[in-house]
């Protein structure tokens, strides 16, 4: 089969792989019918999310349909519709049963105190072969797969597979609520997902930051209010929204990657594959536009060996501030009965889809933040 593979910093191809198949008997393995590019896996091609395995299949994200079930999957059937869960989980122990998934004591091979296990990652995260693939094998399938209701198409389904739910559970972290003014910081698919999620959980205003004019008028569709901290210091402009108070909410959606505004950027628009500049530059406007007591919720990637935080500015202004992995099994099922009733459209998201040939000049034009590359879907079949 065909498959995006990692061979190290800034080096990926389209490979020809061996079929995976049943290991476990609570395996299954999956035609995949429509995969996804994610911010996180640049993370592994630039580099700033290391410990890569050379040969490691990318990708996170995936809906598609069984091909085959171990036996003891009794939950799906060959010929299901399904979307993968890009956190892999046990569903039994303690942790997933309270509803920690990403807090798996069992799915990750490296012991129970080696974090979240997921697709496509480097070797602390299991690794397991990822979902930019014509198939995949996928472990703990019980719980890993989820049902697609009838009438919900793969371009729904596939930001339900990661990127919705993150944005979901970054609006939960935040602990957004009625009437709450919110900041998203990064107009990335997760951070306009993240508009949406909060408007969902009853926030009365929403703004969202970035520097990416292209990203900002899709952030729009959202109804959000923007801010370019190309064009203004986004601090003062989110102090100035609210009357001199700040945000009751941040969410940072944008994570180590962050980009410092155009006047203080060294690096050249068209260098591929090169780490930010400014990898606290998120959560230091994060804590300065929230107001006191306020909260914040990240769910931007900052990997293992990351010490960089304002801790004294957010400690003196009583902030409570909430993190980690998205717990996709626990939030998935609810998200797609809300697309099947109507009551969400993530779509709007999705601004390129493109076959798996065209693959690798897609990352190429995602990474370098193209206009219309916000979200990329891989159609497979």
């Amino acid at each position: 089969m065909k498959a995006v593979v990692w061979h190290d910093t800034g080096k990926i191809s389209l490979d020809q792989v061996p079929d995976p198949e049943i290991q476990d008997p609570e395996d299954a393995v999956i035609r995949i019918t429509t995969s996804a590019i994610c911010g996180t896996d640049l993370h592994m091609v630039r580099g700033t999310m290391p410990g890569m395995r050379p040969g490691t299949i990318l990708g996170h994200e995936a809906v598609g349909v069984v091909e085959a079930t171990g036996s003891k999957v009794r939950n799906f059937n060959p010929g299901d519709r399904v979307l993968v869960c890009s956190t892999i989980s046990c569903g039994r122990c303690v942790y997933c049963r309270a509803g920690y998934h990403a807090q798996c004591d069992v799915a990750n091979p490296n012991g129970p105190a080696a974090g979240t296990a997921f697709f496509g990652g480097p070797e602390a995260t299991g690794p397991f072969d990822g979902l930019q693939a014509e198939y995949a094998r996928v472990p703990y399938a019980h719980t890993g797969l989820v049902a697609i209701p009838p009438g919900v198409g793969d371009e729904q389904a596939i930001t339900v597979s990661d990127i919705f739910p993150t944005a979901w559970f970054g609006a939960r972290l935040a602990e957004v609520g009625p009437g709450d003014v919110v900041v998203v910081l990064g107009a990335g698919p997760v951070g306009q997902l993240a508009a949406l999620s909060a408007r969902m959980q009853g926030a009365g205003r929403v703004i969202i930051v970035d520097g990416n004019a292209d990203r900002l008028e899709t952030a729009r569709l959202q109804n959000a209010e923007t801010v370019d901290f190309n064009a203004e210091d986004p601090v003062a402009a989110v102090k100035d929204l609210t009357g001199g108070v700040g945000a009751d909410r941040v969410i940072d959606a944008v994570g180590i990657d962050a980009e410092p505004p155009a006047g203080e950027r060294e690096r050249s628009e068209h260098e591929l594959w090169q780490p930010r500049e400014a990898p606290d530059q998120a959560l230091r406007w994060a804590v300065e536009m929230v107001d006191k007591a306020g909260t914040i919720g990240i769910v931007g990637v900052y990997p293992q060996g990351f010490d960089r935080f304002p801790l004294g500015t957010a400690m003196n202004r009583n902030l409570t501030i909430k993190m980690g992995n998205c717990h996709h099994r626990r939030y998935a099922p609810g998200l797609l009965s809300k697309i099947a009733a109507g009551a969400a459209d993530p779509t709007t998201i999705l601004t390129r889809q493109e076959t798996m040939p065209g693959v690798l000049e897609a990352y190429q034009a995602f990474d370098r933040r193209e206009p219309g590359w916000t979200k990329v879907a891989i159609e497979l079949g």
